[in-house]
């Protein structure tokens, strides 16, 4: 026994270790990480668990005839590892990508029914912008020339733009209160039928070329666009005040106000405008037309400008000048952030933008992200150290990471196009691994039932080390890892049979030698010697074909092949160690008890007839 003992401390360790891999779900070591939710913590396939299926078509375009051309293998390579880099940081499990072809990825995703999470993350090419946001900026109407205004006068509403109902809204309230005007002007609208052009409070009536008056009806439809624009925002609770027309009256009383676009309106098809009139210096509406005729004069001139509330300005500064990008939280509020470090030329140009806004209230940072808004923060003090972060209104810790990953991984190496996707229902899979556990199960009863009754001690010992050995190919599966669809159970199954038969070539030349007159631990170490040459050709032929099916499947993009012929090979190197080594050494400890006395239990029934001088000889000799 005490010859064995190494043997068998060994083979303890290893059953220890295979029941802790699979006690725990989830293994997690430093940057080593295993296990999942599913059965065991095993790493399952599409058809076990479900998940998403996605293939993409890359292209790579010729910069010199703009043609289309094939990647390359090394190009294909680069960019599967780069989708790989990005899956794996994201969280979203461990994918299995294979090239299909030339040009051609197909990645399988187990477990993952967030398809479209899945398809930014392995498609998204992410482009960081970031932009100098100025508020208030007035901009000269320079397609508006002077000499296309004729006129300026403060006069009644036209008769025209009465019955149409088009009446110019009174100049609206400090905060967006063209929602108001609007209202007012409908209101007013009703009442058209009984109301003259005396009873309403002046306007200002310019009158431009006609070349003028289609640049000015091109300006106001373009306020009126950026108002509607507007309301549909407020609705979302994103408001932002849309641009306002600002005119400058130079007369008797130089006179300057702004207005939106909803506030002017056209006389027909003239080449008039009408302007609601200004209000006067006490913020009082003026209603007596004398009055507004003094204030505008004679002869007077009037320039108008564009007053745009926000104008977002490039200051050449986007993600190619990051050194890197990494999700953290904020040390007040703990709400997650990206915090970005610069390059030597980003760190520049940031710090000069920031140092010449800091304390401003009319200047911000705008940062974009594939042209979407992320954050406009005002500076308070110049940031010269070449780091900043980034924080979004409704950023998740899983965006932030997102975010991150995307910047920090770049652009994909090869532009990719999606022509396929597929989603396998999470309940399809349970139902196959339910299956399939079932017929693991029967599959193993049945060979053990045959072992024990068949083989006797012998096969007791070799339904132990089957046991083993079904522990310890399922921690391999885990640590590799190795995925595992229907065709990988399949090959697990199989290889239980070829572990089986490894061990009926064992027992059938111990029985020989106990037939011979060999005592029991004679017979255990030559049966064992002699059968190993074919245990070992056959299970290296087996080997070669693994390796021959995976390099084919590899080739070929055949994931289910290729999860057979890995599973199989993990198998079958089990299954040899379990019979050599396992099986081995359990009948060693067996032939040194009082068992070893009756060797009718260790030959197979129905052929267990020894000579009696031969079973004497061997109790005797053991």
């Amino acid at each position: 026994m005490r010859r064995y003992a190494r043997t068998v401390a060994i083979v303890v360790v290893l059953v220890v270790l295979a029941g802790l891999i699979l006690g725990f779900q989830r293994i997690q070591i430093g940057g080593f990480e295993r296990g999942g939710d599913t059965v065991l913590g095993l790493s399952l396939g599409l058809d076990l668990q479900g998940g998403s299926y996605l293939v993409y078509e890359a292209e790579e375009i010729d910069p010199v005839t703009g043609e289309g051309r094939v990647p390359s293998p090394d190009e294909m390579a680069a960019l599967k590892r780069a989708i790989e880099r990005r899956v794996n940081a994201s969280g979203l499990g461990l994918p299995i990508i294979q090239i299909l072809g030339e040009n051609r990825l197909l990645i399988q995703l187990p477990g993952i029914s967030d398809i479209e999470r899945a398809e930014s993350i392995i498609g998204e090419t992410a482009r960081l912008v970031f932009m100098h946001r100025e508020y208030g900026v007035i901009r000269d109407l320079t397609e508006l020339e002077d000499d296309d205004i004729l006129s300026i006068e403060a006069d009644f509403i036209p008769a025209e733009l009465l019955e149409a109902a088009q009446l110019p809204s009174s100049e609206p309230l400090p905060a967006f209160p063209e929602v108001m005007t609007a209202t007012s002007t409908e209101a007013t609208a009703t009442s058209t039928a009984t109301t003259t052009p005396e009873d309403l409070p002046p306007v200002l009536v310019v009158d431009f070329t006609s070349g003028g008056a289609g640049k000015f009806s091109a300006v106001v439809d373009r306020l009126k666009d950026d108002f509607n624009e507007s309301m549909k925002r407020a609705e979302t609770g994103e408001f932002l005040p849309p641009s306002r027309l600002d005119v400058s009256i130079e007369g008797e009383t130089p006179l300057r106000f702004d207005i939106s676009g909803i506030a002017i309106a056209r006389v027909g098809s003239s080449t008039r405008f009408v302007l609601p009139f200004p209000q006067g210096a006490q913020g009082e509406q003026v209603t007596d037309l004398e009055v507004a005729r003094e204030m505008v004069g004679d002869d007077s001139t009037v320039r108008f400008s564009e007053i745009q509330t926000q104008v977002d300005t490039s200051i050449n500064l986007t993600g190619d000048d990051l050194a890197r990008a990494y999700p953290s939280q904020q040390s007040q509020s703990g709400a997650p952030i990206v915090v970005l470090e610069f390059k030597e030329r980003g760190a520049k140009i940031f710090g000069d933008l920031t140092s010449r806004i800091a304390g401003s209230p009319t200047d911000a940072i705008a940062i974009f992200l594939d042209d979407e808004e992320l954050i406009s923060p005002t500076v308070s003090s110049a940031i010269t150290s070449g780091a900043a972060i980034i924080q979004g209104r409704d950023f998740t810790v899983e965006r932030v990471r997102d975010v991150a990953l995307l910047l920090e991984a770049g652009r994909l190496p090869i532009p990719i196009n999606q022509v396929e996707k597929r989603t396998v229902d999470a309940i399809l899979g349970a139902d196959s691994l339910r299956k399939s556990a079932i017929a693991g199960m029967v599959g193993l009863g049945l060979v053990l039932l045959f072992m024990v009754l068949y083989y006797r001690v012998p096969g007791a010992a070799a339904a132990v080390a089957l046991f083993i050995y079904a522990a310890l190919i399922l921690a391999i599966f885990k640590i590799i890892p190795i995925t595992l669809d229907l065709s990988g159970v399949s090959a697990a199954i199989l290889s239980v049979g070829m572990a089986v038969d490894a061990n009926i070539l064992i027992f059938e030349r111990m029985k020989e030698e106990l037939r011979a007159g060999r005592t029991l631990t004679s017979s255990v170490n030559i049966g064992f010697n002699r059968a190993w040459p074919a245990i070992r050709d056959s299970n290296v032929s087996t080997l070669i074909t693994c390796a021959i099916l995976f390099w084919f499947a590899d080739q070929l993009g055949a994931s289910l092949v290729q999860s057979f012929s890995a599973a199989l090979a993990v198998g079958v190197v089990t299954s040899m160690f379990s019979a050599i080594v396992i099986t081995r050494t359990l009948l060693r400890v067996v032939a040194s008890t009082n068992l070893a006395g009756r060797a009718r239990l260790f030959v197979p029934a129905g052929g267990a007839q020894l000579p009696q001088r031969d079973a004497a000889a061997a109790a005797l000799r053991s």
